[in-house]
Formats: structure tokens, sequence, C-alpha cells
């Protein structure tokens, strides 16, 4: 479940509202606490809501997967433990597979979901990983800078907005790695909270 490079999304849409619904953006905040900081990633459910209803359940436990989660447990909380397994400097950080391997996830796949106001073109947009088109599970990865070649290839389903998360997906982004993009030093999703 390689990504060749992250996404990022068009216009800054967080506080804004859908101009054909006026309905928000926005549905949620999540809180990815890691070993290097917390990072505050607005949802975006009205325009990826089947992403963000699968990231959602994942993270608070309540969806159900086939696989062991970063815990090693058959239940629960899908991403509590798991590590930014690849990180790329200047294009995104990669986590969300239990196993730490780039090739987990929780058993199952679901379709992409593209918005035309949803494009790479500005970093800290969150984006599903995957293999090709209708290969969603539980990847995700935060983009670093703009990545337009990822549009229509990646759902885009949320987006770091304070400075201060901006600043710990920075840090990450800049770890040292191995020869596979791995860091060096594990950088650890310790819990999710949804609000």
């Amino acid at each position: 479940m390689r990504t060749p490079h992250p996404v990022r999304a068009g216009r800054r849409v967080m506080a804004d509202c859908d101009p054909v619904t006026n309905s928000p953006i926005q549905t949620a905040t999540a809180t990815l606490h890691t070993n290097r900081g917390d990072i505050k990633v607005a949802l975006f459910g009205n325009h990826a809501p089947k992403t963000v209803a699968n990231f959602v359940g994942l993270a608070q436990g309540t969806k159900e997967y086939s696989t062991q989660n970063a815990s090693g447990g058959p239940s629960g909380p899908f991403y509590d433990g798991a590590v930014f397994h690849r990180v790329i400097r200047g294009f995104m950080i990669q986590g969300g597979d239990p196993t730490g391997t780039g090739r987990g996830g929780p058993g199952y796949k679901f379709a992409d979901e593209f918005h035309p106001e949803l494009q790479f073109d500005r970093p800290y947009l969150l984006a599903m990983a995957n293999a090709g088109p209708g290969t969603n599970g539980s990847q995700f990865f935060i983009t670093v800078g703009p990545t337009p070649h990822l549009n229509r290839r990646h759902t885009i389903f949320g987006e770091v907005t304070d400075a201060e998360s901006q600043r710990v997906v920075e840090v990450i982004s800049t770890t040292a790695t191995d020869g596979n993009d791995r860091p060096t030093d594990p950088v650890v999703i310790e819990s999710i909270t949804i609000t």
C-alpha cells in the first residue's frame, strides 16, 4: 500500500461551507496524540462521508475489522500504537497500518470519494493511502506541500489547520529515516480522540 506521493487539496475549505448545500464541510475534529505532539485535523464529513465514518469508526474502535489492530488485539481502537511507517521530507507522512510495514489494513477495502472542492493544492491535507482505485482501508497520509499529481487518486478527507499541529507534522516530516523512508526513531500514534 505504498503511495507514490501524498495528496493535497485545492482551495482552503476548513471553515467554509459547501456552496451547493451551504452545510459546513468540517463535521468533526480528530486529534492524533503522538509521541511527537498532538495533531488536530478537521474532518470533512460532508465531502467524504464514507471515508470519515471509516476513519472515526476505526479510531474509536466502533467499526468492525478482521485483522489485528496496532495493539495486537481483535477489537477496540484500531490505530492506538500504530506508527508513521513512511516519511518523505517535503512530501508526506504516512500511517494507519497496524503492522507498521505499509502492507497492513483492516481486512476490507472501500471506494474512493473525490469532491471537486478538495484538491491537493496546499500542505497539511489528510488523505487515504491506497494501492489503486477502490483499495482504501486504514492507511492515511498528511501532505507537507502541494501534490497536484495525487488529485483524483487519493481521497482527501481532512486538513491540519492550526499552527501548532502543523509544526508537529513538520517535525515528523523531517525526522531521520532509513532507505525505506521509515523513521529511525519510531513516531507512534498513541491514541486518537474525536470531537
